[in-house]
């Protein structure tokens, strides 16, 4: 007879064995500890390395900090420098600085401290050594919408805020619209941009100016006789609002070769007068298109940048004390904030883009050793560069492309030169397309190299001041 199982009760409990949960929380940190173990061996060199590259390009940085600091302290006439960071530092004005410009917007006198980031202006500056500062038809090609939208934006007086009527656009920006960049970079040693200042008067820098290969002026400033041993004679290159292109004529008497670049706008009445001149006139490319814009003066660096090694800059009232604006030509009356100027334009010379020259400084003995070599400013700008793509994202690798966000490719010999059919036989009979046909070989030897260097490619601002938004264009022959 089978024998009956035991009560419930009596049954022995079930042999302790470890859970399925517990297995799999041992196994996951075993698989963890693993990831971390290959992890750490595959990424910690590349973290390493990253980590060593951003602190090789901070050391130089801050190097250049301190050889700002001590140009400013040597150069900027009680102006200093406080070094913030690899980066950012601020420029001071003296205690007991007379601050005479009120802001009626913002109901405040100009401050006397400013703030500015030293990696960001010496990419911005270096950058226009590669550019093109006139508007040609070629840019205007490659640009997405370039005529749709942006050529609207240069014409005054369209009616539209769109070129929807191309052949429109195209009669009224032709008179001063060239195909292709008719300056190049380096195509002069030494540039002189010459301000309005009436402290000009207080010097005779005329015949300094006048020893430049090229010399940039401002609007309506007058070269004569009268005023030639504070400012010279030699007349090549002016930049002008569209208020003083309205009187361009007169501006422009006793000398048809001088270049007349025109800072905003055209439209059909400025064109009226183009028509009826000897002189080259075009339209400057990369400017704001907003008020409150840089002015004149600092344009006029931007575009003589573009085309000269060395920039001597006269008459933008950059010494202390100084409490009106006066221009050399006219008597005084209210205007710019010279503090910010100042602070901003020792800044520039003392990151190597310009030279000052003021009556504080006339008498000094010409020793430039105080700003940073060109060797100095070539280093801190490479890793300002890495630094910045670092920080973004990006690639470091580095070149005059590097930028570029639109590219396009013309023919070498695409199209035609500035003008029109209905010029009048002054203009056509002169000689003012003289920089659109210049021959190659005819260019400095440094511009030649130049153009080798960059592969013949035109680099171009989209708008305004931004540091990776260009617009690049090869010169290649069609294969077909």
């Amino acid at each position: 007879m089978a024998r009956a199982p035991p009560p419930p009760s009596s049954l022995p409990p079930p042999p302790r064995r470890p859970t399925v949960v517990l297995l799999l929380g041992l196994a996951l940190a075993f698989c963890l500890a693993v990831l971390s173990i290959q992890s750490s061996f595959f990424t910690a060199p590349r973290l390493a390395s990253r980590l060593d590259l951003d602190s090789d390009e901070v050391r130089a940085l801050s190097g250049f900090q301190s050889r700002v600091q001590q140009c400013v302290a040597r150069r900027g006439l009680g102006l200093t420098a406080d070094i913030i960071d690899h980066c950012k530092l601020v420029l001071r004005f003296p205690k007991g600085t007379n601050s005479t410009w009120y802001n009626t917007q913002f109901k405040y006198f100009e401050p006397l401290e400013y703030n500015y980031d030293v990696c960001e202006t010496i990419l911005l500056w270096e950058q226009y050594r590669n550019m093109t500062t006139v508007l040609t038809r070629e840019y205007l090609d490659v640009r997405p919408d370039g005529w749709l939208d942006y050529a609207a934006k240069r014409i005054a007086q369209l009616g539209a805020d769109k070129c929807y009527n191309r052949t429109l656009c195209e009669e009224l920006l032709s008179v001063l619209l060239p195909a292709k960049p008719p300056f190049h970079p380096r195509q002069f040693a030494t540039c002189a941009v010459v301000g309005n200042s009436g402290d000009l008067l207080k010097t005779e820098f005329g015949q300094e100016i006048d020893a430049h290969d090229a010399v940039f002026r401002d609007n309506e400033a007058p070269v004569n006789k009268k005023y030639a041993k504070y400012v010279g004679l030699k007349r090549d290159f002016r930049l002008v609002v569209r208020g003083a292109a309205r009187n361009m004529a007169p501006i422009l008497k006793g000398s048809s070769d001088e270049v007349l670049i025109i800072k905003s706008l055209t439209h059909k009445e400025i064109n009226v007068v183009i028509k009826e001149l000897p002189n080259p006139v075009y339209l400057f490319q990369g400017i704001v298109l907003r008020r409150g814009a840089k002015g004149t003066g600092m344009k006029s660096i931007e575009l003589a940048l573009s085309m000269c090694d060395i920039i001597d800059m006269y008459g933008f009232t950059v010494d202390p004390n100084y409490t009106e604006w006066t221009r050399y030509f006219s008597p005084p009356r209210k205007g710019h904030n010279p503090l910010q100027g100042r602070a901003y334009y020792q800044l520039l010379e003392c990151l190597g883009v310009i030279r000052i020259h003021s009556p504080m400084r006339a008498k000094r003995v010409e020793d430039w050793s105080d700003i940073p070599s060109r060797e100095e400013i070539r280093t801190a700008h490479a890793a300002a560069f890495r630094l910045k793509r670092h920080e973004t994202g990006q690639s470091d690798q580095m070149g005059p492309f590097s930028n570029c966000k639109v590219w396009g490719t013309v023919d070498p010999d695409y199209g035609p030169v500035s003008g029109t059919p209905d010029m009048s036989e002054t203009r056509k009979n002169s000689n003012y397309k003289k920089w659109e046909v210049l021959p190659f070989d005819s260019l400095r030897m440094e511009a030649q190299e130049h153009h080798v260097q960059m592969g013949g490619v035109s680099l171009y601002k989209m708008d305004g001041n931004k540091l990776d938004d260009l617009v690049c264009v090869r010169h290649e022959r069609s294969s077909s």
